[in-house]
C-alpha cells in the first residue's frame, strides 16, 4: 500500500495571492524575494561561521517544480530557480479568511475555515476586562504584563525581569487570531502554564480566537531569556473531518509531526512526534520513512523558517535554512519506497523583505515526488488534501478536487 509525506514548510510562499491586498499584502513574495536579495549579495553570511553566500541554491525543491510554480504564482522569474521540473508542480489559492496557521494547515487538510476570525485591536489594552480577567483567576495573580500586539522574543526579554519580581504572566497577541502567554518555566512553572492556557481556552475560542499558545522560557535579567521547545498550542478544533480524520477512520497510521497534533487539536492523529528543533523534526520524518506502515499519513509541520526567520525579517538567515531544508528533501526521496509520495507545501507566506513582523497573504508552492513529472497549475489549498487522499485509497468529502 502506498505512503504519504506531506511537509508543510511554515511561511514558504510565492507572491500572487488575488486578495493580498485586502490583507495590506500587495507585492510581498517570501520565495521570490529571498531568491531576488540572494542574488544582489543581500543575503550573505556576516560571521565567518556563516558560509551563505551567493545566489540561492535549491537544487532538489527547484527540481520539483519550485521556479516554475513561483512563476506560475506570481509572474517572477526567480534568480537560480530555473529548473525544468521533475515533480509535479502547481500554486495554490487559499479561500479562508486568514493568513495563519489554522486556515492554512485546515484548509490544505480539507476544511476551508468557514467563520471570520476574532482579532484583537492595536490598543493597549488589546484583550477586553473580562479575558484579563480569566486569566487573573486562573493563574492566581492580580494582573498581568504586555496585553499588546507585539513579537514573542522581544516582548519576553522586556518584561521577563518584571515577570520574575511580580509573578505575572506576560500576555500579548499579533496579527493572527492568538492569544499568547509567557512565563518561565521554572519560576512559575511549566505545568502551571500549561494548566493556565488550558483553562482559558475554552472562553477564547467561543469568541473565535483560534489558538491559545502556552510560550515558557528560562533564563534572568542578567543572562537573558531563552524560549524552549515545550511551547504548547491550545486550537480551536475543525469544524469538519480534515484529512487527518479520514485516513485515521480508513484505518491508517496518521503520524502528527511538529506542531500538527495541536493545529488540529489532537483529532485525527494517532502518533505524535516532537522535537526542539526542525533539525530533529526532520529526522522523525526520515526514521518514519524507513518504518511507518503502510497506507501511513506522515504530516509534518516545519516551523522556523516563519518563528525563527519569517518574523524577525532575517533575510539571509531564512535563505541559509531554505538550502538546508533542500538537503533533507533530498534525503526523504532517497528514502521513499515505490508509490509513496511526499508533497512539499506551506500554509502562508512571511516575506522577511515586506513591510512589519507579520504573516503575509500569498500563494503557496505544491511540489510532489513520486508521481512523476507534470503541471498542476493553479490549484485550491483544499485539493493538496483531496489528492493526498486520492494517493492512499481513502474517501474525501469536501471542496477539494485531486490533482493526481
Amino acid at each position: 500500500m502506498p505512503r504519504a509525506f506531506l511537509i508543510v514548510i511554515d511561511s514558504a510562499g510565492i507572491g500572487g495571492a488575488p486578495d493580498a491586498a485586502r490583507f495590506g499584502d500587495a507585492g510581498a513574495n517570501t520565495i521570490g524575494h529571498i531568491a531576488l536579495a540572494c542574488a544582489h549579495g543581500q543575503a550573505d553570511g556576516v560571521t565567518p561561521d556563516d558560509p551563505r553566500r551567493g545566489p540561492l541554491r535549491l537544487p532538489v525543491l527547484d527540481g520539483l517544480g519550485l521556479g516554475a510554480a513561483l512563476e506560475l504564482a506570481s509572474g517572477l522569474t526567480a534568480p537560480g530557480l530555473g529548473a525544468t521540473p521533475t515533480g509535479l508542480w502547481g500554486a495554490a489559492t487559499e479561500v479562508s479568511a486568514g493568513k495563519d496557521t489554522p486556515s492554512g494547515h485546515w484548509e490544505l487538510a480539507g476544511v476551508p475555515v468557514p467563520w471570520e476570525w476574532h482579532y484583537f485591536p492595536r490598543t493597549v489594552p488589546a484583550f477586553p476586562p473580562e479575558v484579563t480577567a480569566a486569566i487573573c483567576a486562573a493563574a492566581g495573580t492580580d494582573g498581568i504584563l504586555g496585553n499588546r500586539h507585539a513579537s514573542g522574543v522581544p516582548i519576553v526579554q522586556e518584561l521577563g525581569a518584571e515577570h520574575l519580581r511580580t509573578g505575572w504572566p506576560i500576555c500579548y497577541t499579533s496579527a493572527d487570531s492568538v492569544l499568547q502567554i509567557a512565563a518561565h518555566e521554572e519560576a512559575f512553572g511549566l505545568q502551571r502554564l500549561l494548566d493556565l492556557c488550558a483553562a482559558i481556552a475554552p472562553m477564547l475560542h467561543a469568541m473565535r480566537v483560534g489558538r491559545v499558545i502556552a510560550r515558557p522560557f528560562i533564563g534572568t535579567a542578567a543572562e537573558g531569556f531563552l524560549r524552549t521547545a515545550n511551547r504548547r498550542d491550545y486550537a480551536i478544533a475543525p469544524p469538519a473531518p480534515t484529512l487527518c480524520d479520514r485516513v485515521q477512520a480508513a484505518g491508517g497510521p496518521v503520524h502528527g509531526v511538529g506542531k500538527i497534533g495541536d493545529i488540529f487539536s489532537h483529532r485525527g492523529i494517532d502518533h505524535l512526534h516532537k522535537g526542539p528543533s526542525d533539525a530533529a523534526l526532520f529526522e522523525h520524518v526520515l526514521r518514519l520513512a524507513r518504518e511507518a506502515a503502510d497506507g501511513a499519513l506522515v504530516f509534518c509541520n516545519l516551523v522556523e523558517p516563519d518563528s525563527l526567520f519569517g518574523h524577525p525579517r532575517d533575510v539571509a538567515g531564512y535563505a541559509r535554512y531554505l538550502e538546508w531544508l533542500d538537503g533533507q528533501a533530498g534525503r526523504l526521496l532517497a528514502a521513499l519506497r515505490p508509490g509513496d509520495i511526499a508533497v512539499f507545501t506551506a500554509d502562508h507566506g512571511n516575506d522577511p523583505t515586506f513591510p512589519g513582523t507579520e504573516h503575509t497573504r500569498e500563494r503557496v508552492p505544491v511540489l510532489v515526488a513520486g508521481r512523476g513529472a507534470g503541471r498542476i497549475g493553479h490549484c485550491a489549498f483544499a485539493d493538496v488534501g483531496a489528492s493526498v487522499a486520492a494517493h492512499l485509497g481513502v474517501p474525501f468529502e469536501g471542496p477539494g478536487r485531486s490533482f493526481l
